[in-house]
């Protein structure tokens, strides 16, 4: 059975080219297997089903033969060879003139595309990787603001060479590599056709030199991976769930600025509260004669103890609003906290207060 190509890349089977090309670049970048959640069998997968799709004749083929397409694609009758005029040869992964192909140049390809390089204008400088990880703290917390120090082994830049790779006082040399241009020119025949790139030394990292004596302590490398301690501050009204970015606490690279460290912020619940926006909400149970005469309860807030008066007459589920003590929204400014009001009804009365209630249902209240 032929594979859906249409369904592969999400699009109707009288999709247009540009939306051919729109869909496969999106799926292509989601799926990269460069990515951090990327998927090369999904990538090869998109990247099949648009070598049929984006070629008139292929596709024509494909749309008429259906479920018999693949086995004249391979060789069954009908149609073979290889896409856009392309050999063979020229990539060195085709199998039987279909399309699947060698990955390699595809991945280079895309980190021109989405990694900040096209054509001769090169990759600039090299960034580390960005990292993850999860904290957890109280409601409390979240809406009052906290710190957080936590232990994380990451690579990072080397403390004896500073991140340079070289030995003290050790003698700088021309990178064989690149000659000492710090860039290389590279033309790579793809899919796409030829394209001419400049990519920077991955040797001497766009320098043009190389330490003649690597730091003993990293091997040259400039990064060693090891323990660090980070401080981490929760601002105030945090939502669980939510990310915390710290630009340059991610894995370190030689020569080249840190990726960023994102914490997830993981919130426990609280057993009396709940968050409605910058609000904070709370259910009182009332018996029913302090919510037919009114009476006074203490409240025990998130940060302290206050008194709320209950009106006379309150009904069931009515809010009462207390303002300027629910979650900081800057500086001397407050949500308000939210009081939803329940009355509790006996299940077992006494004779006399039988009396009493039969009193005032005869007074029509």
């Amino acid at each position: 059975m032929a594979k859906d190509y249409y369904n592969i890349l999400g699009v109707g089977k009288n999709a247009s080219k540009d939306e051919i090309k729109k869909a496969f670049y999106k799926l292509a970048h989601k799926y990269h297997p460069d990515k951090k959640e990327g998927n090369e069998t999904k990538f090869k997968e998109v990247n099949e089903a648009y070598q049929v799709l984006s070629d008139d004749t292929k596709r024509t083929n494909y749309d008429q033969y259906g479920s018999q397409f693949e086995n004249m694609r391979q060789g069954g009758g009908g149609f073979q060879g290889g896409f856009g005029g392309f050999n063979a040869s020229d990539f060195g992964g085709f199998q039987n003139g279909g399309v699947e192909f060698d990955f390699g140049n595809l991945n280079d390809i895309f980190s021109d595309f989405f990694g900040g390089g096209m054509g001769g204008g090169g990759r600039g400088e090299k960034r580390g990787r960005d990292i993850s990880t999860e904290i957890q703290i109280s409601f409390s917390e979240s809406v009052f603001g906290t710190e957080r120090k936590i232990l994380i082994t990451k690579t990072s830049t080397c403390l004896v060479c500073k991140g340079s790779g070289a030995k003290e006082g050790t003698k700088m040399e021309t990178c064989k590599n690149c000659n000492g241009q710090g860039k290389i020119r590279e033309a790579k025949r793809t899919i796409l056709g030829t394209i001419s790139t400049t990519k920077v030394c991955e040797a001497c990292l766009g320098s043009g030199e190389l330490p003649k004596d690597a730091c003993e302590t990293c091997k040259g490398k400039g990064v060693l991976r090891r323990e660090e301690e980070i401080s981490i501050v929760v601002p105030a009204g945090i939502r669980d769930g939510e990310m915390i970015r710290l630009a340059g606490h991610g894995e370190g690279v030689k020569k080249g600025a840190a990726g960023d460290l994102y914490i997830k912020v993981n919130v426990t619940s609280h057993p009396l509260w709940r968050r409605d926006g910058n609000n904070l909400i709370t259910d009182l149970n009332l018996k029913l004669s302090d919510a037919l005469l009114g009476t006074e309860y203490p409240i025990e807030t998130l940060d302290g103890e206050i008194k709320v008066k209950i009106p006379e007459g309150v009904a069931l589920g009515e809010i009462l609003r207390v303002r300027g003590r629910g979650v900081p929204t800057g500086k001397n400014k407050r949500g308000d906290v939210l009081i939803k009001l329940n009355i509790k009804l006996p299940t077992k009365i006494s004779r006399k207060s039988r009396e009493l209630i039969e009193q005032l249902k005869k007074e029509g209240i």
